[in-house]
């Protein structure tokens, strides 16, 4: 936008540090005040980010897009068969991730199994015909140009510019920093919501347990937040990472394990739904959680072999597989410990 120009290396590093300590902020007080803020400001960019599509899309229809841009179906023709495919939904799924992070809020919900399903159902929807429409159109716009496709820092701000006017864009950019603040105030009440259940029902109303007297996880919170710092701080010390270095390093792994947690998630259901009969659910339901491995499964494979060997790819089916392995030899290592856990959340969701 012209604000910054030509920052340095460590200036993205000063917005992070901004961004964390806003989230720790409104993470440790009750969750309602933030969401709401955040979903109005998220709100205001969807709209501005559709209605923007709407434009260039009536352009590429009429002809009159700039350059040698117009509306094609061939965004969805994959060149790179079907193993370019499922290299490329790992960029989708980190894209995707966290539609089910409702689910941690459930404490702190009206309602909870009313309108936690609901949440997760109707991002998942949305989220996805929005994805698919939105980067379709997107494609088309640059038209041959993959060269600005893929250099673009803010791809819908740049075809605001573009296409409607500078003004539209630089409103897009603000959205869409707005909207990854957005994501990372979610990953830090998610997982201070997880760690903080997990601290509660191991170790009563200590530690990682404990509360403030608004009723939010403050020490759970810090321990995201710090977690989250370490990894920028490792990152950027001791292996130069840029800012965004850091963001891909780590996206790309938490990805691998994400793909790994969804895949442990269904083999679950399938055990809940299926084998223990928990839920009637009909049998030939079985097709979707089928189907669900197969998909996971091959995206797994094809982003580890043939094993990258050049470049930070190389280390990022290592760092996964030793968070895995760690998260094993934990459980592994205290079953008692895992078998009080378990039997607590069961209770807490009313299944013992």
């Amino acid at each position: 936008m012209g604000i910054w120009p030509n920052p340095p290396s460590w200036g993205p590093f000063v917005l992070t540090a901004v961004a964390l300590i806003g989230a720790w902020l409104l993470s440790v007080v009750p969750a309602r005040r933030g969401t709401s803020t955040l979903l109005a400001v998220e709100g205001v960019t969807i709209a501005v980010i559709l209605l923007v599509t709407v434009v260039i899309l009536v352009r590429l229809l009429a002809g009159g897009a700039p350059g040698d841009a117009g509306f094609t179906l061939d965004v969805f023709t994959p060149e790179t068969g079907l193993s370019g495919v499922f290299l490329g939904a790992v960029f989708g799924f980190l894209s995707f991730a966290g539609f089910e992070a409702a689910a941690t809020l459930g404490e702190e919900t009206h309602d909870p199994k009313r309108n936690i399903p609901r949440a997760i159902l109707g991002t998942a929807l949305f989220g996805g015909l929005y994805f698919v429409v939105v980067t379709a159109v997107e494609m088309m716009a640059f038209g041959t140009d993959a060269t600005a496709f893929h250099d673009s820092p803010s791809l819908l701000g740049d075809l605001g510019s573009r296409y409607v006017g500078s003004w539209v864009g630089d409103v897009i950019s603000v959205g869409a920093a707005i909207s990854a603040f957005g994501c990372c105030l979610a990953c830090v009440v998610g997982g201070s919501r997880l760690l903080y259940a997990l601290g509660r029902d191991a170790f009563g109303g200590r530690g990682l347990g404990r509360t403030s007297a608004q009723g939010t996880p403050v020490a759970a919170v810090s321990a995201v937040t710090g977690a989250a710092v370490l990894i920028i701080v490792v990152c950027a010390l001791f292996f130069g990472a840029t800012a965004s270095d850091t963001f891909a390093w780590s996206g790309s792994i938490g990805t691998l394990i994400l793909l790994v947690i969804y895949l442990l998630t269904t083999v679950g259901a399938i055990l809940l739904l299926f084998v223990k009969r928990r839920m009637r659910v009909p049998r030939w339901h079985l097709v979707f959680p089928i189907g669900a491995l197969a998909v996971l499964g091959y995206t797994v494979y094809v982003n580890v072999v043939p094993y990258p060997t050049e470049g930070p790819a190389r280390w990022f089916p290592v760092v996964a597989g030793a968070v895995l392995v760690l998260a094993v030899i934990s459980v592994l290592s205290a079953p008692r410990f895992a078998r009080r856990v378990g039997e607590r959340l069961s209770t807490v969701d009313g299944g013992a």
